[in-house]
C-alpha cells in the first residue's frame, strides 16, 4: 500500500458466477475502477466448485491467468482469512465459481485522513444492501 497510515475504508466482497470462469465484463469493470483510482485491490482469491463438489482454489500469488484474473493489479496479499474462505467454499453451489476480493475505497482516503487529522475518526461505515436502496428510491418516487 502506498501509505498504510492514510487508508480509506476496506471491504471484502464475494462475487459469484455460474460456471468455472469469472465473467470477463466483470473483470473489465473492476479493472476500470482500479485504473480510475476509485479502489485499490488488496487481495483476491478465486474458488470454483465443479458439478461433483470438488473445489479449485487459486490464490493471488498463484497463476491467476488460468482463471482470467491476471490483468488485475493487487497491492497486498493474505488479507482474506481461512474462515472467510471456508464460508465461501461451503456456500458455493456445484457448478459455480467466486472471486473473493478485498479492496480499499481509495476515493475515501483523503476524507478519512482529514477526519483523523482533525482528531476524529470514521466511527461507522455501513454498506446498505442494494435491494433496500432500490426499494427506498422506488417508494420515494
Amino acid at each position: 500500500m502506498s501509505d498504510s497510515l492514510n487508508i480509506g475504508p476496506v471491504e471484502l466482497v464475494v462475487l459469484t458466477f455460474p460456471g468455472a470462469q469469472v465473467d470477463p465484463g466483470t473483470i473489465a469493470a473492476l479493472q476500470d475502477v482500479v485504473e480510475r483510482g476509485y479502489v485499490t485491490l488488496l487481495d483476491l482469491v478465486y474458488i470454483a466448485k465443479d458439478a461433483d463438489g470438488n473445489i479449485t482454489q487459486v490464490d493471488v500469488d498463484e497463476d491467476l491467468d488460468e482463471v482470467g484474473l491476471a490483468i488485475l493489479s493487487i497491492e497486498a496479499k493474505a488479507l482474506i482469512s481461512d474462515e472467510d474462505l471456508d464460508v465461501v467454499r461451503d456456500s458455493l453451489e456445484p457448478g459455480t465459481s467466486a472471486a473473493i476480493i478485498v479492496y480499499e475505497e481509495t476515493w475515501a482516503r483523503q476524507i478519512a485522513s482529514t477526519v483523523r487529522g482533525a482528531g476524529g475518526e470514521v466511527a461507522l461505515h455501513v454498506q446498505i444492501p442494494r435491494d433496500a436502496v432500490v426499494a427506498a428510491v422506488a417508494a420515494a418516487l
